[in-house]
C-alpha cells in the first residue's frame, strides 16, 4: 500500500505547477497532488491540509509567500464564501487565458483531432453584467432576518453588501423591499422548520429597455400588506413593470414555484437582443449575461454558414432566441424544447419581431427530433444545439450522425460535456474550430461554439 505523504491540518510550503478546471491551484507534494483554493500558478504558497483523499488532497492558503503577476487585490469582502466569482482575485484577462487553456486541456485529452482551441471572447467591461437577481431570505444565527447569497456548498446565508457582478439597479430594488419586509413585520421563512412567508427576493432586467419585474417568492399565498409592499417599490422605482409573487411551499433546492400571481403590471418585461425583442416571463429561461449573449448567437451563425435554401433546426431552443437569429438566413427553422412555458415564450417572441419562418414544437428533444425526421420527414440541412448542462442524450447523437448534415454548430455551456459528446461525433464530422466565451466573468465557467464538418 502507497503511503500517503502529507497529513491533515499539517502545514506545508508548495510550489502551484498548475490551476485546475474550476480555477484551483494545483501542487505536487512528492508527485501527491494537493488543490488549494485562490492559489495561482507560479506562485509559492504556505498551506495547511485540510482533507486527505487516496489519490489526492486539499488545502488552504496560510500565506502567499511569492505572489503571480496575475493576482489582483480582492475588491469584494464576500467572494471567498459566496463562491459566486472564484476567480476575483485573478487579473481578468489572465482567467480569459486560463479558461481557453482549460477547454484545450479537455480536447487534448479527449479528442483524436488535434486543434488549437481559439482565445476567449472576453468582456470589455467585465462588471455588473447579471440580467437576473436572485438572493434567499431566512433567519440568521442570531435569529434575524437575512438577505444575501448562500455560503458554498451549504444553506447559510451571506449578507452582500455590494455584488460586482449583479446589476447595481437590481440589488438596489431587492435591499429595499428587504427592508419593506421588515418595516411591514412580514415574516420570512425558516429553513429549519419550513415556516414564515418570504423565501428568495428574485429581480430580472432589460439590460437594454430598462424594464423591471420583481418577484417574491412566498412560502404561503397571504403574505399581508403585500398591496402596501407594491405601491412602495413601484413609485420609489418607476421602471418596474410588473411585480409577480410565486408561491413555492414545496422543501426544495428549486427557487421558483409553479404557481404565479401578477400583484401589478401584466406579468413579464421585453428587452432586446441584438435588433431582436424578447418577452420574458417568470419562469423562462433567458441567458443571464445579454452582452455576452449577443456575442455567442452571432458566432454559433457565422460557424454555421447558412444560405436561404437552409432549413435549420434549433434544438434546445429556449424562447426562441438562436432560432430568431438565424431566421432572416434561412428558409426555415424548426425549434425544439421541452419546457412548454419557453415554448410559449419563443412562439410570442417570433410573433413580435415578425418572423413566419419559423416553427417551434414542445417536446423531449431526442423523441421530437426522431419523430420530426422519420415521421413527417422533415430534413434538416443545418443544425444547431445548445443543450443543458448534461449534454446530448445518445438518441439525438444518432439521429444526428444518421443525416449526413454538412452544417452543424454545437454550443455548450459545459465544456466536459461537449468534448465527451465530440468524441462520438468525430467519426463522422472533423471539429473545425472551438470558440470560448466568457459569459461569466470572474467565475470557473466557459460557453465554446463549436464547428463540426462533415468528413
Amino acid at each position: 500500500m502507497e503511503i500517503v505523504p502529507v497529513e491533515k491540518n499539517k502545514e506545508y510550503i508548495v510550489d502551484i505547477v498548475d490551476n485546475g478546471y474550476d480555477g484551483e491551484g494545483i501542487a505536487k507534494i512528492e508527485n501527491f497532488i494537493v488543490f488549494v483554493n485562490g492559489a495561482i500558478k507560479n506562485e509559492v504558497c504556505k498551506i495547511a491540509i485540510t482533507k486527505v483523499k487516496k489519490d489526492f488532497a486539499y488545502g488552504r492558503i496560510i500565506e502567499v509567500i511569492q505572489k503571480s503577476n496575475n493576482r489582483i487585490d480582492e475588491d469584494c469582502n464576500t467572494y471567498k464564501r459566496c463562491g459566486g466569482c472564484s476567480l476575483r482575485h485573478i487579473d481578468y484577462l489572465y482567467t480569459l487565458q486560463m479558461k481557453q487553456k482549460m477547454v484545450q486541456m479537455l480536447v487534448d485529452k479527449t479528442l483524436n483531432s488535434r486543434i488549437e482551441v481559439q482565445q476567449t471572447i472576453g468582456m470589455e467591461y467585465p462588471y455588473f453584467y447579471r440580467n437576473k437577481l436572485q438572493y434567499p431570505i431566512g433567519i440568521s444565527k442570531d435569529n434575524k432576518p437575512t438577505m444575501g447569497v448562500f455560503a458554498k456548498r451549504t444553506h447559510e446565508i451571506i449578507p452582500v453588501e455590494n455584488c460586482y457582478i449583479q446589476n447595481q439597479t437590481s440589488e438596489q430594488i431587492a435591499k429595499y423591499i428587504f427592508e419593506l419586509i421588515k418595516k411591514y413585520n412580514i415574516s420570512v421563512y425558516d429553513e429549519r422548520i419550513a415556516k414564515g412567508k418570504i423565501r428568495h427576493i428574485v429581480i430580472k432586467i432589460g439590460i437594454k429597455t430598462n424594464e423591471i419585474m420583481c418577484i417574491l417568492v412566498t412560502n404561503e399565498e397571504e403574505i399581508g400588506q403585500e398591496s402596501k409592499l407594491v405601491e412602495d417599490i413601484t413609485k420609489k422605482f418607476s421602471n418596474i413593470k410588473t411585480v409577480i409573487k410565486n408561491v413555492n411551499n414545496q422543501n426544495t433546492n428549486v427557487i421558483l414555484g409553479k404557481k404565479n400571481i401578477v400583484l401589478y403590471g401584466d406579468g413579464y418585461i421585453y428587452d432586446k437582443l441584438g435588433e431582436y425583442t424578447f418577452k420574458i416571463s417568470p419562469m423562462s429561461f433567458y441567458q443571464t449575461n445579454p452582452i455576452q449573449t449577443e456575442k455567442l448567437y452571432n458566432k454559433a451563425i457565422e460557424y454555421a454558414n447558412l444560405n436561404e435554401e437552409d432549413v435549420l433546426c434549433d434544438l434546445y431552443c429556449g424562447i426562441g432566441t438562436i432560432g430568431i437569429f438565424a431566421a432572416r438566413h434561412v428558409k426555415k427553422v424548426y425549434g425544439i424544447e421541452i419546457v412548454e412555458e419557453a415554448i410559449q415564450d419563443a412562439k410570442e417572441n417570433a410573433k413580435i419581431n415578425e418572423i413566419n419562418n419559423i416553427e417551434f414544437i414542445s417536446g423531449d428533444v431526442e423523441k421530437v427530433f426522431q419523430n420530426m425526421i422519420e415521421q413527417k420527414r422533415i430534413f434538416p440541412t443545418a443544425i444547431i444545439v445548445d443543450p443543458p448542462r448534461k449534454g446530448l442524450d445518445n438518441t439525438t447523437i444518432q439521429t444526428i450522425l444518421s443525416l449526413n448534415v454538412k452544417k452543424f454548430v454545437y454550443v455548450s455551456c459545459n465544456p466536459s460535456t461537449l468534448v465527451r459528446d465530440l468524441k462520438i461525433l468525430e467519426g463522422k464530422y472533423n471539429v473545425k474550430q472551438i470558440q470560448p466565451v466568457d459569459m461569466f466573468p470572474f467565475t470557473s465557467h466557459v460557453e465554446c461554439v463549436a464547428v463540426l464538418q462533415l468528413k
